[in-house]
């Protein structure tokens, strides 16, 4: 693999005296910034759409799972093509400036929409604005950070990422409380966090220069994908496997309703599961720079099933409260070491690409799991959906422990 410019920066030995924290590099606070202030535009709308569908435009839930799992698959599809255009051009600020420009823009379409065909529509924008972004901001990441702290960074931003998602169900749930259950404030005064993250990363990020005498070359020819091992296509096989245990976070909030949770606290669900999230993150993240990541991952997928079985059996908002604790805790052992296994196992050069390979493969994967769930909630009973996300987990454990490449880590 290429050796990263930012690994000669100092040696490991000097950085090891100064706290983590502080030898983060500054880009990567901004574009946690950026995301936090993302986030809440988004969970604002998130918190509460899945609700206005069903009250307010009549969806069921195998079209509710539908929506959000083409949605949800469109990111990823995108991401490919943004994180190979960000490898060849070498610039990947303006590509993440122009996907949270694009999610900005969505926003307003959803306090307009008076069908579920503008809400499709707007869904689908804003993650065409995800895809666009999200592959070259985290290589972006790994690109400024040095090997030995990418862990840490990874869930340093992702940490602040989830920040912004615990605020925005919870100005929802404000929003709901003050303006009695008027979604279509609450999507308009979503606008404004929106708009604020796309200012603070055009004026916030410096990119690193492109290496001199740097030749652009294809990502996505045959022999550019060929430097990609066999470790970051188990890699992308494991993260695939993943995504059909853990569904769209749209049953959740469906799950809270069916719990007898009050319309305008069901946001508040959301909010616990981030805070957990937030919190978590980043000393799991951290603690991924000096263990086995397998062994993270498998803890992860044991703590998402429980959380499936506990949420299965819901009937009460405190065995809810418990469900929706251990869910965050498992994203926050998870989304950010994900990122980090991608990283390491790409060459620099690729990394773009690598990354918008491996969320294509776990959103393509997240659209069959999302309408799966519906299909089960709207069928047998909400139980069903969560029994088999459940079962997934045990198939991606087996499929971790069975692996000849499973020794990955700092430490195998």
């Amino acid at each position: 693999m290429d050796e990263d410019p930012a690994s000669r920066e100092q040696p490991a030995s000097g950085r090891s005296r100064v706290s983590t924290l502080r030898q983060i590099p500054g880009s990567v606070w901004v574009l946690g910034c950026v995301s936090l202030l993302m986030d809440i535009s988004s969970e604002i709308i998130h918190s509460l759409l899945p609700m206005f569908m069903l009250a307010s435009l009549g969806a069921s839930a195998t079209t509710i799972g539908l929506i959000e799992g083409i949605a949800e698959a469109t990111a990823p599809i995108v991401k490919v093509f943004s994180g190979a255009l960000s490898d060849y051009l070498g610039n990947r600020k303006w590509l993440a400036v122009a996907g949270y420009g694009l999610g900005a823009l969505s926003k307003p379409l959803f306090a307009i929409a008076p069908t579920l065909g503008l809400v499709v529509t707007a869904r689908v924008i804003d993650r065409i604005g995800k895809g666009i972004r999200g592959a070259p901001r985290d290589a972006l990441v790994a690109d400024v950070t040095p090997p030995d702290l990418r862990g840490a960074a990874f869930g340093l931003r992702q940490s602040l990422d989830t920040v912004g998602a615990f605020l925005g169900p919870l100005l929802a749930a404000a929003i709901m409380l003050v303006w009695a259950n008027d979604f279509r404030l609450a999507f308009w005064l979503a606008v404004i966090p929106a708009v604020l993250a796309v200012a603070l990363l055009t004026v916030g990020i410096k990119e690193p220069a492109r290496e001199a005498g740097a030749k652009r070359v294809n990502p996505i020819r045959r022999d550019s994908i060929r430097q990609l091992d066999n470790t970051f296509w188990w890699i992308v096989t494991v993260g695939a496997a993943f995504a059909l245990a853990r569904f769209s976070e749209a049953f959740l909030v469906l799950r809270a309703l069916a719990s007898g949770v009050p319309v305008a606290l069901v946001p508040l669900v959301m909010v616990a599961m981030n805070i957990v999230y937030s919190l978590s993150a980043y000393p799991l993240g951290k603690l991924a720079d000096s263990m086995s990541h397998v062994r993270l991952l498998i803890v992860g997928l044991v703590i998402l099933g429980v959380s499936d079985i506990v949420l299965a059996h819901a009937l009460h908002w405190g065995i809810l409260l418990a469900g929706i604790v251990l869910w965050g805790l498992h994203m926050g052992m998870t989304q950010g070491l994900l990122a980090t296994m991608v990283s390491h196992s790409a060459p620099a050069h690729l990394r773009g690409t690598a990354f918008g390979l491996f969320n294509l493969a776990s959103g393509l994967v997240t659209l069959i799991s999302s309408v799966i769930a519906g299909a089960l909630w709207d069928t047998i009973g909400a139980a069903a959906t969560f029994h088999a996300g459940a079962a997934f987990c045990v198939v991606t454990i087996v499929l971790l422990l069975a692996s000849p490449a499973r020794r990955i880590g700092p430490r195998g």
